[in-house]
Parts: structure tokens; sequence; C-alpha cells
């Protein structure tokens, strides 16, 4: 009976693990990210493409913020696997006060939402910020 529940466990882990998706986003030439908010599924990863020099991912906030991933190096590829459903905020660490945002929702989970809108920006980042959030409700 064991042997049956350890193999069922088993098939159940890998087709998890087979589902689970990958998402492109690009820099573009445009201080903007190709995908502003991305939702996503806990599990799923997020690639960022360098199509355009001068940019980065740096994460501000998401549902634990002593594990949030390191701060990618200018005009890098940069790939995240998400595993804490919530709310993650990243900029561009050049172009963030500009408004070079993007938000990812994992697990269609807003818990921590408050805490995203509370982190400190630049009034044109925070009014960016506000917009990208209307886009996820709307969308959730």
């Amino acid at each position: 009976m064991h042997r049956i529940i350890f193999v069922f466990s088993l098939i159940i882990m890998i087709s998890k693990i087979a589902s689970a998706a990958t998402i492109q986003i690009n820099f573009t030439p445009y201080d903007s990210y190709s995908i502003e908010v991305a939702k996503i599924d806990v599990g799923d990863t997020i690639e960022w493409l360098p199509k355009n020099e001068g940019h980065n991912v740096e994460f501000l906030g998401g549902p634990d913020f002593s594990s949030l991933p390191e701060k990618s190096d200018l005009n890098a590829f940069y790939s995240v696997t998400f595993n804490l459903p919530g709310v993650y905020l990243y900029h561009c660490t050049p172009h963030g006060n500009t408004g070079m945002l993007g938000l990812v929702i994992v697990g269609n989970d807003f818990h921590n939402l408050n805490d995203i809108e509370g982190i400190e920006l630049s009034r044109i980042a925070k009014s960016v910020l506000e917009r990208l959030i209307r886009i996820a409700k709307s969308n959730s």
C-alpha cells in the first residue's frame, strides 16, 4: 500500500513540474518591460531578455522580503522561478524613478498588496504602480 501511495505522489509531483510555464519579458527601447503585469502560477518561471541595453531587474517587494531574488546585472539574461504566492514589485535600477516597473502576481494571491503599495517610490513610479495594480485587479 505504501508503494502505491509513493508512486501516486511521485506522479503528481512530476506532473506539476511538467506543467510549470515559462514567460519571457523583454527590455524595450522605451524604458519599459514588454509585459508590465505578469500573472503566473506557483512554480512558473519568468525570463527577462536583454533585447535593449541599459536595463536590469531589481525586486523591491514581495510576499517574503528576506527571500527576494538578487538584483540582475545590466544587459543580462535573468530568470526567476516563483515558489511563493503573492505580489512582487520590481524595477529597472537606472530607470525605476521614471516608471520602469513591473508586477508579478503569483497564484492570483494579493495578500501582500498593502505592503507593495507602501513601498517608497518617486511620484512618477508611484503613478505607474497605481496603474499596474488597477490592471492586475481588473484581470483577477
